[in-house]
């Protein structure tokens, strides 16, 4: 293991990572697993040969600009380009996803809508804290982790300025996992009707892509709404905080993207 950085293990075990993560929800057949982790293996190999080179060279260019303020513009530039990535990535997965998912049983599916539940349990216990206080000191604690982790610790008077830009976030637990919930019933129903009808996968897929965007951008207008405020404030948040940071926190955070850089171009090197 020496040389080797977590992110390298983690990748390097992912497809069976997310065999089970997947099996867990919905407890694959014989014939499904097979196809399952074929459709996994085809996956990763062409996510390592095409997208980590392409993340590589996104590392690299947020290396190169961290050392400079930043806008929200440029912060949600930034975000749009993950997400694109994140798009292609779902886009080449829909026709083996299509292939088993269509083929999913009832009991299945009453396994899937059983770990959604669970799922939703958990995170209402994460995110739904009663008193006001405490729901805003974990949003807060959750927000710090993902900063300390790029740019390292922070000081006293940038976790104090931190916490007040925080306090005008729109993001609202409540509504949050409310949608989550219309968006599962939404999969289950849709999984259901593919089941029943027997579709093919050319239909499978068509039915999932509309899953997938639903998802991505709500069909409730107010949501939506919602979800656009969200994101405003999300990059205006994000530029905010990496202009409070030291020249020294900026220098950490520009090694660790390296250190990612160095571990995506290390793993499109081992593509077959």
């Amino acid at each position: 293991m020496t040389g080797c950085s977590a992110v390298r293990i983690a990748y390097n075990q992912a497809p069976d990572i997310v065999y089970w993560w997947l099996d867990g929800y919905v407890d694959f057949s014989d014939a499904q697993t097979l196809r399952a982790r074929d459709g996994l293996e085809a996956w990763f190999a062409w996510h390592r040969r095409a997208e980590l080179p392409q993340y590589a060279a996104l590392l690299a260019r947020a290396r190169e600009q961290v050392a400079a303020p930043v806008t929200a513009e440029q912060a949600c530039g930034w975000f749009d380009e993950v997400n694109a990535r994140a798009d292609a990535a779902i886009e080449h997965a829909l026709p083996a996803l299509a292939d088993v998912m269509r083929t999913l049983g009832e009991p299945q599916l009453a396994h899937l809508e059983h770990k959604f539940a669970d799922s939703n349990e958990e995170l209402a216990d994460r995110f739904l804290q009663r008193k006001p206080d405490k729901r805003r000191k974990a949003q807060l604690e959750r927000a710090v982790d993902r900063i300390e982790m790029v740019y390292g610790s922070l000081d006293d008077a940038q976790l104090e300025r931190i916490a007040q830009l925080a306090l005008d976030t729109p993001f609202d637990p409540e509504r949050w996992l409310a949608e989550r919930r219309a968006r599962q019933q939404d999969v289950l129903q849709t999984l259901r009707r593919l089941s029943t009808e027997q579709a093919s996968v050319p239909q499978a897929e068509a039915a999932l892509r509309g899953v997938i965007q639903r998802i991505r951008v709500s069909p409730q207008a107010d949501y939506r709404d919602y979800q656009l405020r969200l994101v405003r404030f999300n990059c205006g948040f994000a530029a905010q905080v990496h202009n409070l940071t030291t020249p020294k926190q900026r220098a950490t955070a520009a090694k660790r993207l390296k250190g990612w850089e160095e571990d995506a171009r290390a793993l499109a090197a081992q593509a077959k």
